[in-house]
């Protein structure tokens, strides 16, 4: 096991993590604990120089950061950024500059190419009117790797079918982030970014989601970021960042 701590200047207007209004400016240290599983893995996303946050405050300053196959944890109070990195990492959330190289590929500057980092708003809160299957076919023409077994392997294990045919806005807060987090599994994308995917999941649901999740991620090519309070149970992973 290696751990390294990777030192960034993090801008947080207004507040410290847990509030919205501080005004300094907190230097932070971003821990790393990487599990080395197998030395002759290289990372499947590096990120150099980050710079950005939501709107035009600077959350993030020259943020480096490096993200191995297999599942890794992104740990953090409340307010410390956990979702506005997601989102910076996705594309979803503008960058004002950083590099990023994933595994196969040479460095780009922000955003990633389409079709390669995976991240959602898993109450999918612009697809109200839509049944799952119809946001489903929404995503599929932007992911090349999408994969209709991999969606139907997951619509019957997180017992989606009587759902189908229901409105997304008909649909319990469970069963909504389970459309979204087979969306996930289906897609293909080299890096997925999944923001507490656990959330308002019965035990069972979690219990087959994280299966999926190793079964998934065994590939050393691709790698799975969950963004939470804890490290979950009962996954293996390949690293924990702390912020």
């Amino acid at each position: 096991m290696d751990t390294t701590e990777v030192h960034c200047s993090q801008h947080l207007a207004g507040v410290e993590p847990r509030h919205e209004n501080l005004t300094d400016s907190i230097k932070v240290m971003l821990n790393v604990t990487t599990y080395t599983q197998n030395e002759s893995h290289h990372p499947v996303m590096e990120v150099k120089g980050l710079n950005g946050g939501p709107g035009d405050t600077l959350l993030f300053k020259d943020l480096d950061l490096s993200l191995p196959p297999g599942i890794s944890a992104l740990l953090g109070d409340e307010g410390s950024g956990k979702t506005s990195l997601l989102r910076l990492l996705s594309g979803d959330l503008p960058a004002q500059s950083g590099q990023l190289q994933l595994r196969g590929g040479g460095a780009t500057l922000f955003p990633p190419q389409p079709g390669a980092v995976f991240w959602t708003d898993l109450r999918l809160p612009r697809h109200d009117e839509e049944t799952p299957g119809q946001y489903w076919a929404t995503l599929a023409p932007f992911w090349p790797a999408w994969s209709e077994k991999v969606l139907n392997i997951g619509i019957n294990a997180l017992q989606l079918t009587p759902h189908l045919d229901k409105r997304l806005n008909m649909l319990s807060t469970g069963s909504r982030r389970k459309v979204g987090l087979v969306a996930a599994l289906a897609c293909g994308a080299t890096a997925t970014l999944l923001d507490q995917p656990f959330v308002s999941l019965d035990q069972t649901s979690i219990r087959v989601l994280q299966e999926m999740l190793s079964d998934t991620y065994q590939d050393a090519a691709r790698a799975c970021l969950i963004a939470d309070y804890e490290e979950p149970a009962h996954l293996r992973l390949a690293a924990v960042l702390q912020l």
